[in-house]
């Protein structure tokens, strides 16, 4: 679903194209290379045409990521049926996703779109990290629910993007000791 937009209507056709060719150059350049130039030309549409529903680079691969056009499969947690190994093996993918240099840069283009645009930040919060968190964080804390789930996935995604802005090498048994301080240590 696109944000919501003032101003003249875009075109879905265009929209599209221009989603397409930002992933195309994101996966065949990486962040750093790609331009609002390149996207444009890739896409068939004049750059001011990107600039009037995207302020950013940034804003455009986030979208991108928000239809699930960037990430794919890693916005799922797992489900083997141990919620905490479940939470630790989710954040391992998403920092070794972070370790690669594509990595690198959606994480840089989202912290951006995010400081950008406050929208842009709720979405990415709500419908990236949030939603797929909290069902199984909700399991892994005994079924609880409301303003302490929240805080905990608040607490949890703060100590994993604090982390990844480090750019902290982190394993699997680091990651299961950040869900520990999160949840409780696992009952014995």
């Amino acid at each position: 679903m696109a944000l919501s937009r003032t101003g003249p209507v875009r075109s879905e056709a265009a929209r599209l194209a221009i989603l397409d060719a930002a992933v195309s150059l994101f996966t065949e350049r990486g962040y750093d290379h790609l331009t609002m130039e390149g996207i444009a030309r890739r896409a068939g549409v004049g750059k001011q045409t990107i600039y009037r529903w995207w302020p950013s680079k940034g804003d455009v691969i986030a979208e991108a990521i928000l239809e699930g056009r960037l990430l794919g499969g890693r916005r799922e947690l797992p489900d083997t049926g141990d919620a905490r190994a479940d939470l630790a093996a989710w954040l391992t993918d998403l920092f070794t996703l972070r370790a690669s240099p594509d990595g690198e840069g959606l994480l840089r283009s989202l912290v951006a779109a995010a400081a950008g645009s406050a929208e842009t930040g709720r979405r990415l919060r709500a419908e990236i990290l949030a939603a797929p968190l909290s069902h199984r964080l909700s399991q892994a804390m005994g079924g609880i629910t409301g303003p302490r789930l929240d805080a905990a996935a608040d607490a949890l995604l703060g100590a994993v993007i604090l982390r990844a802005l480090s750019r902290e090498d982190f394993g699997q048994d680091d990651m299961l000791l950040l869900v520990d301080a999160i949840v409780g240590p696992a009952a014995r």
